[in-house]
């Protein structure tokens, strides 16, 4: 199994919004950057991802599943551009932040701490099981 983070903004598509879509989960569309588009087509069923609500927030507030892989973004026009579907699985019980993330020395290569930008980013194992402690999992 691999490990993903997907950034989202509250006002656009919430934890709530994402927990409310239930098993039948929700196509993670709009994404226009090669880079995490590549990064969606390397993910498979089963995979799982920290669910990161952006701008005013920035913490991961909960986990995801990926429940479909890559496959056209129902949203483009454009056939370049794909997405995945995922459903929400269990919120964390402490949001984690950006700036508790970036305090915690294990966490010095994560790229959300160097690349905070990018939409959908590989998370390794150890980073993780850190979060996930951080998040009181």
């Amino acid at each position: 199994m691999a490990y993903w983070l997907f950034k989202s903004e509250p006002s656009t598509w919430s934890w709530d919004d994402q927990v409310a879509r239930g098993d039948a989960g929700e196509e993670w569309d709009g994404v226009r950057n090669y880079q995490a588009r590549n990064n969606m087509r390397a993910m498979r069923l089963g995979d799982r991802g920290f669910f990161y609500h952006s701008l005013s927030e920035k913490a991961v507030v909960g986990i995801v599943e990926v429940i479909a892989e890559a496959h056209p973004d129902s949203k483009a026009d454009d056939p370049r551009w794909e997405c995945v579907d995922i459903k929400a699985v269990q919120p964390l019980p402490r949001p984690v932040t950006l700036e508790m993330c970036k305090a915690e020395p294990r966490l010095a290569d994560m790229v959300l701490v160097n690349n905070s930008r990018l939409s959908v980013q590989p998370v390794t194992d150890d980073e993780w099981r850190i979060v996930c402690e951080m998040g009181g999992l």
